[in-house]
């Protein structure tokens, strides 16, 4: 059953790791130049910096791309036998570094490994002629990782190390992104409470909501989360694991092909999903559908909502509500080859929740998926 203990999120009494917001998301990804020609050509992302044999790295390049607060740092290695290209041959193409910006990076590692995080990186002071950066990290689920980012004294591009990436030519328009709403982590059987804790105990998160396998459940398949969020809410992590059914469930799926627990998907916040939607399917972006019938009954649901339906029903859009307003959202297929990391587009009308009343019919189209891949047994 859905429980919901939103908290004040100005209470700082358990807050001890403040933190300002995402500061980037760094892929380990086959081809780094082709990652960030589809991210720009397909998603709207903008041109920012690139690091690599001209900026005096010999293992790996890595461009950076922008689209209004939210930077993904696309990383491939330059040779073999590098840890980079070992976690590509093991995970695919997928999200190694949540980093996450604070005041004081050396205070957060320190505090979270007096609390029970295993160190990845020690803080260290990175510095250009614009300034200098500190950064330090500890590992979270799998072999994702946060790093800390303090930022205060630096008023370069994006960081030591990276030069402008200039490409005149060709920047396709933005379509709307603004910044990461949340981010969703799958991790392994009987899980999910140890990750839960470790979120509470090590950085001072709060669960705001959770749901069981009755509300995330269709005819076959299952699974379980619970919401995690920081003290002034910029940062939320929902965390799945898998719940027992007829059939193998999503994350189930997604574990077997990631092999390892990781970053499920990325939800990215619009003030016009119309439009963005209908920019990303212009450009390519495919997105998981649900059946016509799915608008017969919505409004009746959901209620009184500004937009007409004729478009979301023409898009695939969903729509949800709760008690502070309402929420539309849609989910691309995944952009890996593997059936691992997908993007949701998400505009909030006042509500603060995850879409549950969408989630039957948001499963049942990911089983559809399932089904055509095979997996799904």
């Amino acid at each position: 059953m859905e429980t919901s203990t939103l908290p004040k999120m100005n209470d700082t009494a358990k807050d001890f790791m403040p933190i300002n917001g995402t500061d980037y998301l760094e892929l380990y990804v086959s081809n780094s130049k082709q990652a960030a020609h589809f991210y720009k050509t397909a998603f709207g992302f903008q041109s920012l910096a690139y690091a690599g044999l001209e900026t005096g790295l010999k293992d790996r390049e890595s461009y950076v791309v922008v689209q209004d607060k939210i930077r993904l740092v696309l990383t491939s290695p330059l040779k073999s036998g590098t840890d980079i290209g070992r976690h590509i041959d093991q995970h695919g193409d997928g999200i190694k570094v949540v980093a996450l910006w604070v005041d004081d990076a050396t205070y957060a590692y320190n505090t979270a490994l007096e609390r029970g995080a295993k160190p990845y990186m020690e803080p260290q002071t990175e510095e250009d002629e614009t300034g200098k950066i500190v950064r330090s990290g500890i590992y979270t689920y799998g072999e994702t990782v946060h790093i800390f980012v303090e930022r205060k004294d630096y008023n370069g591009i994006f960081m030591p190390g990276f030069k402008k990436w200039e490409t005149p030519e060709y920047n396709p328009e933005p379509v709307g992104l603004k910044y990461v709403d949340h981010m969703v982590g799958n991790v392994g059987w009987n899980k999910m409470n140890y990750w839960v804790e470790f979120y509470e105990k090590v950085m001072g998160f709060t669960q705001i909501l959770s749901f069981d396998d009755k509300d995330i459940s269709t005819e076959y398949t299952a699974l379980m989360s619970k919401v995690m969020s920081n003290g002034n809410g910029r940062i939320k992590f929902p965390i799945n694991e898998p719940a027992e059914g007829k059939k193998r469930s999503q994350v189930e799926e997604y574990l077997d092909f990631y092999e390892g627990e990781g970053v499920q998907h990325i939800a990215v916040a619009t003030d016009d999903i119309i439009s963005t939607v209908r920019q990303l399917r212009s450009r390519g972006v495919e997105f998981l559908q649900v059946p016509d019938s799915y608008y017969d009954a919505v409004l009746d649901r959901v209620g009184k909502i500004d937009e007409d339906i004729a478009p979301l029903k023409e898009l695939g859009i969903l729509v949800d509500r709760d008690d502070e307003g309402y929420l539309l959202q849609i989910f691309t297929r995944p952009v890996e080859p593997r059936p691992t990391m997908f993007f949701e587009i998400i505009q909030r009308k006042g509500a603060q929740s995850f879409g549950k009343g969408n989630f039957k019919a948001l499963f049942e189209a990911i089983e559809r998926e399932q089904e055509i891949r095979g997996t799904l047994h």
